[in-house]
């Protein structure tokens, strides 16, 4: 079972993209075939600033491999280093209607945003389901609200075949039936674009910050709080035992405990938990040689697999 999954490098990962996309993929290297890609071109149609492109894309790298990422278990590759991608989207081109890329939400929703519409926010899904396609993936871990992604590259997949013959795998979707919910500090989805994570990485004393930021209710302190409308506690809880999590709903229901205290608590929990991986990135930090070998060696694996898909897609079409 082949298993693929990209992100891009458009800024820190935060404990959102380690909840909601790292740990699922982390797990899943261990039960196929996995690619992991580092999707930069992709990130272009909102990056427009090469030295932070080029950083963005390195602090993804060092993020996975220092969070357990096991480069014998998961061919890891960035995106820009498998150029076979981008004949094969033109390939794809021609079998995608219009209609298809006018429905997506994603297009919309960026511009609503306020992103200035071009070709490339437009054709974003026919690379995305190249991307997909020339590794003859089985399946591709999304989110609930991501699946219409999947669904175009289904699409594109079987118009292709059915007007080329059968050239490619059409891969399903593989949607966790718990997905962790991560609230950012401000109660809303943690998202970069709302400018309310909690960074993985970041100093001690920035990690503090933006944990005592996390907004919660007036219960004043000796009144007994619900931890099920809490913030604080939706995080606390993804990282704590069954044990530490009952310790902390009886301190909210037995009151005389604060959101201050609970906070404290949180960040104590986050630091301890990341601490390995701090260290790890550190390591590798001092160690960019290493991480640039697995890199190209991910690619050289990529574009081998890679290869031999699009050299089917070209005679199919006649090239």
């Amino acid at each position: 079972m082949r298993i693929l999954s990209g992100i891009q490098p458009s800024g820190k990962l935060h404990l959102g993209n380690y909840f909601g996309m790292m740990r699922p993929s982390l797990e899943l290297q261990k039960k196929g075939d996995a690619f992991l890609f580092i999707a930069n071109y992709h990130a272009l149609t909102t990056v427009h600033n090469s030295a932070q492109l080029r950083q963005d894309t390195l602090d993804v790298a060092l993020d996975f491999l220092a969070c357990g990422l096991d480069p014998r278990r998961t061919i890891f590759f960035r995106q820009s280093d498998v150029p076979e991608v981008h004949e094969l989207t033109w390939l794809l081109s021609t079998v995608t209607p219009m209609g298809l890329l006018e429905r997506c939400h994603s297009y919309k929703d960026k511009i609503a945003r306020g992103i200035a519409a071009n070709h490339a926010l437009f054709a974003y899904p026919v690379l995305m389901a190249a991307d997909i396609l020339i590794y003859q993936s089985d399946i591709v871990p999304v989110g609930r609200d991501q699946k219409q992604h999947l669904e175009v590259t289904r699409d594109i997949a079987l118009k292709f075949n059915n007007e080329f013959g059968e050239v490619f795998k059409i891969p399903e979707p593989f949607i966790p039936e718990e997905v962790a919910v991560v609230p950012g500090v401000d109660g809303q989805k943690m998202s970069k674009s709302y400018g309310n994570t909690i960074d993985l990485f970041a100093t001690p004393k920035e990690t503090k910050a933006s944990i005592m930021r996390i907004v919660t209710d007036s219960t004043p302190l000796e009144e007994p709080k619900n931890p099920a409308t809490c913030n604080v506690f939706a995080l606390y809880k993804l990282f704590a035992s069954e044990e530490q999590r009952a310790g902390m709903e009886a301190n909210y229901s037995g009151g005389n405990y604060g959101y201050g205290h609970a906070k404290k608590a949180l960040l104590s929990l986050f630091s301890e938990s990341f601490e390995p991986f701090r260290a790890k990135r550190e390591e590798l930090a001092n160690n960019l040689d290493y991480v640039e070998e697995v890199l190209q060696q991910g690619a050289a694996k990529a574009r081998a697999a890679a290869s031999v898909t699009l050299d089917k897609a070209r005679a199919a079409v006649g090239l």
